[in-house]
């Protein structure tokens, strides 16, 4: 059920290794650590482009401010490598001062209240996105900070068909559907709804990014789904993702070389207007733009539609965090903890968004997106902002997947097999990963 874009910022592992490449970022600390001598600290990040841009960007401006505090970056790959390695630094006492990882259910697995040192009572917890904290807390404990926006798994949709036709954004799924009649009827080549499963991660979006209308429907469906005591295929929230995918395929909205278009075909279709409505999930926004300048202007974004507009929000992915092991050495420990607080500040989101665009909404309050943030990512910011406007998604709030969802979600959006089905048919597939986690009910 992880999806597997180009982008990073997924529930993908941006997790590294051992194959430490050190930048040294500048001295960086404050006069009154360790009593005014220089000390430093090492970071281990992944080594993706992104991931190696931000981390360096980070470490120049909190140089600037904290001139005592030496910041040594190192690198290691993503994946289960780097996923294993990460677990086997922290288990030896091998591990770098502070570290990048994920959240969520991955989060768990590096057993926190073990590894790792809690900033539970630091002054800036208060400032952190609820969405956010909860990704990254154990029992009663917060452990990490957001390196990043969050991501959308929301519809990314064509401002000119949209003013071109009259239409209004939609926040019910009828709505959705009564826009897509519209825009099939006034023919001109454009598809209603863009898939494009000649990348099989892309056809999960209407059922992962519905996530926010299935607890909003249904609120202790994850607690339930993680206890077995609750399924896809019963669930009369849960199973509409599935049934939304046959239905978009059975009245003809998608584009005719669905089966073999990809991503970059897709982004292509919308910001030209050859197609209106693509279920996707904001990361990608920075690739169109970059291919298709117009796009940052004529491309909004709308969360999936459920069935009740006074619910209507959207699903969330979080960003990764930055934490400290246990193993931290005392005269690092304040260093690695000015570090994570600048991390999380408005200072710390003016860093990041200089060493690249952000693929959303930043988690810490006071930070706001620049001015220039293409239009999409702007349109994220009002369901952050609302009180009950977001969730964060499935996999975030439950370690159960199943790894078949893509090719479940691409047979039933190719009218190979009906939603329900579907939907019955990943309740088989989460099985046997939650029998390999221990989890009680399995």
């Amino acid at each position: 059920m992880t999806f597997r874009p180009g982008t990073r910022g997924l529930a993908v592992l941006a997790v590294g290794s051992l194959a430490l490449t050190a930048c040294s970022a500048g001295s960086l600390g404050s006069s009154d650590d360790a009593g005014g001598s220089s000390v430093e600290i090492t970071y281990l990040i992944g080594n993706q482009e992104q991931d190696l841009k931000e981390a360096q960007q980070l470490s120049k401006d909190f140089t600037a401010k904290n001139p005592n505090i030496t910041i040594k970056i190192e690198t290691r790959p993503a994946g289960s490598e780097g996923d294993n390695i990460v677990k086997t630094r922290l288990s030896t006492g091998d591990m770098s001062d502070v570290f990048g990882y994920n959240t969520g259910s991955l989060f768990q697995a590096i057993a926190p209240d073990k590894n790792l040192v809690a900033i539970t009572d630091e002054p800036y917890i208060g400032d952190l996105d609820e969405n956010f904290t909860r990704t990254v807390k154990s029992g009663d404990k917060i452990y990490g900070v957001p390196s990043g926006g969050f991501m959308g798994g929301a519809v990314l949709y064509s401002i000119p068909v949209y003013t071109k036709l009259g239409l209004k954004v939609p926040t019910t799924w009828a709505e959705f559907m009564a826009n897509n009649a519209k825009i099939k009827a006034e023919g001109g080549g454009v598809a209603p709804v863009i898939q494009t499963y000649g990348e099989t991660w892309t056809s999960q979006l209407f059922v992962l990014g519905d996530f926010h209308n299935v607890a909003a429907s249904e609120p202790d469906f994850a607690d339930k789904y993680t206890k077995n005591q609750a399924k896809y295929a019963s669930s009369p929230a849960a199973v509409k993702g599935f049934e939304h995918t046959q239905q978009v395929h059975d009245l003809g909205y998608q584009n005719k070389d669905f089966a073999s278009a990809k991503l970059p075909d897709g982004l292509k279709m919308l910001a030209t207007g050859k197609g209106a409505h693509y279920p996707i999930l904001s990361g990608v926004v920075n690739d169109m733009v970059a291919t298709n300048p117009n796009a940052a202007k004529d491309v909004g974004l709308f969360a999936l539609p459920g069935d009740d507009a006074s619910k209507n929000g959207l699903t969330v992915w979080t960003p990764g965090g930055i934490y400290i092991p246990n193993t931290t050495k005392d005269d690092k420990l304040e260093a690695s903890k000015k570090f994570l607080a600048f991390v999380a500040s408005p200072d710390g989101c003016k860093s990041l968004a200089t060493a690249g665009v952000p693929t959303g909404p930043y988690a810490v309050k006071g930070c706001e997106l620049p001015a220039d943030v293409p239009q999409s990512i702007k349109d994220m910011q009002p369901y952050l902002d609302k009180d009950g406007g977001s969730s964060l998604a499935l996999e975030f709030v439950s370690p159960v997947k199943g790894p078949s969802l893509e090719q479940i979600t691409v047979e039933v959006g190719s009218g190979i097999r009906k939603g329900k089905d579907g939907a019955a048919r990943y309740d088989e597939d989460v099985k046997k990963q939650a029998q390999q986690l221990g989890l009680a009910g399995w």
